[in-house]
């Protein structure tokens, strides 16, 4: 048995011992199967079973609930995308794409709705988001975004600019030359609300079978090492791990993030960090950094380091890469020189899936009665939340179409026809083509970094390579 508290300072923090629930005892019949004990599939499961509570309805989980990305992730719950609303606006209209982001906005306080209701004590705490322009290129970077937004009909009630000294009274980071602050964003300790999560689905019936893996998924037959569950409604929820399905490895890309914490630090130290209203924070760089004032006043800090192994292959040792991890805790310090003294006490990290079109989405074929939803490239704590309130209506809709009509229409609300719903998962590219591609732009991204840094100056391959990826 894994020792799953090492797997993050989250899962580390968990008052109760970790427990694994029994693994399935044979052949069974249900309604619905659901591959994937993180938070795509316990989204899911948690607003199936309250749309439709007569349902029968089964998680598989290879590990445990929390295992992979939900329980290991920085604690962002982002009310964004990884695709822009043009992006999305091609599978339907601007309306409809600005429609799927104010959806997004309010899933962040429909997670704290449910982490309140359901007794979650995940330190949810919405303090925005504070993105830092820490050089000239950010900055003009910044600036264009910010009033992209704008040009949308997104206000300064949703995103604005902040000058240095705003943004300092809130990140206290080293060279700051601007700011903007993202309203719709809370921190969270994400391994509370996944098993939170997976203990409320079972208390509406929902039967969760851990130490079980999908060996195969096919339309109505998902075989285990433990028996065959057959289902009329199949959802693959398994995100960064589906690449090790077969037949799946080029339809998600496993990126891997890592991440340290400190210890708890001192309230001197926290007056000079700053975020008091606990908002995440992030600078304009390509290569990819986040974190987040904790609900126990540590820095749990993240970035990417090794982003991709040959063939979409998966490997633990990774997560433990000690100059990436030295690397991040490098950061951390050039960001808070403060911390230089402080002592990390965590280090860990796991992988995201990333799809070839960069396009989080919730897809569902009514005739086969095969799901699947993610791609979410790291961002999804809320995106998942959304998207398992999508498919539930999806699902139901198809089970009775009169009854999840009624039920849309009394809370205003049409969730399927919002435009990531079937928008299809475009393939990556065969290996050794993937490999050079993750690997070339990755690179081109961090000498387009150092280039800022010193120059002041856009480098315009880094921006090339980030479109290319």
């Amino acid at each position: 048995m894994r020792e799953y508290r090492s797997l993050s300072l989250w899962l580390d923090r968990l008052p109760d011992a970790i427990e694994p629930r029994p693994a399935l005892g044979g052949d069974i019949d249900v309604d619905v199967v659901i591959i994937g004990g993180g938070f795509s599939g316990l989204w899911t499961a948690y607003y199936l079973s309250n749309r439709a509570p007569e349902l029968n309805i089964v998680i598989v989980e290879r590990e445990i609930c929390g295992f992979g990305a939900s329980g290991r992730n920085g604690g962002w719950c982002e009310g964004e995308l990884a695709a822009s609303v043009e992006k999305y606006a091609k599978h339907g209209s601007m309306a409809d794409a600005m429609r799927l982001i104010r959806a997004m906005h309010g899933a962040v306080d429909e997670v704290g709705r449910v982490a309140d209701a359901e007794g979650i004590d995940c330190g949810f705490t919405k303090g925005g988001a504070v993105y830092l322009a820490r050089n000239a290129a950010q900055e003009k970077r910044l600036i264009k975004s910010v009033e992209h937004e704008h040009s949308l009909g997104f206000s300064d009630e949703d995103i604005r600019l902040l000058s240095a000294q705003e943004t300092t009274a809130r990140v206290n980071a080293t060279n700051v030359r601007r700011g903007a602050f993202f309203a719709h964003n809370a921190a969270i300790d994400p391994a509370p609300l996944v098993r939170g999560l997976a203990d409320a689905v079972e208390r509406r019936g929902v039967t969760i079978y851990e130490h079980t893996a999908a060996n195969t998924i096919d339309a109505g037959v998902v075989t285990t090492p433990h028996g065959v569950v057959r289902a009329p409604i199949v959802v693959r929820a398994t995100e960064g791990y589906t690449s090790e399905l077969p037949g799946e490895k080029r339809s998600m890309v496993p990126l891997y993030s890592l991440m340290v914490a400190t210890e708890p630090l001192s309230r001197a130290q926290l007056d000079v960090v700053g975020l008091n209203d606990r908002p995440t924070f992030a600078d304009g760089r390509y290569a990819v950094i986040y974190g987040q004032r904790t609900a126990d006043d540590r820095i749990a800090f993240g970035g990417r380091g090794v982003p991709y192994l040959f063939g979409s292959r998966i490997d633990p040792a990774t997560e433990l890469h000690e100059p990436t991890h030295e690397l991040v805790a490098d950061t951390l310090v050039e960001l808070f020189p403060v911390l230089a003294d402080v002592a990390i006490t965590h280090r860990w990290g796991g992988v995201l899936g990333a799809p070839r079109h960069w396009t989080p989405s919730v897809n569902f074929d009514r005739v086969s009665g095969m799901a699947h939803l993610g791609g979410y490239v790291g961002e999804g704590v809320c995106a998942s939340n959304l998207a398992g309130q999508t498919l539930a209506e999806l699902i139901t809709a198809s089970i009775d179409p009169a009854e999840a009509s009624r039920k849309a229409s009394s809370v205003n609300t049409d969730l399927t026809t919002l435009p990531w719903v079937n928008v299809g998962v475009r393939k990556w590219e065969p290996e050794p083509l993937r490999w050079l591609g993750v690997w070339g732009t990755r690179r081109v991204m961090q000498r387009a970094d150092g280039v800022e840094y010193s120059s002041d100056k856009t480098s315009k391959a880094g921006a090339l390579a980030s479109r290319l990826l």
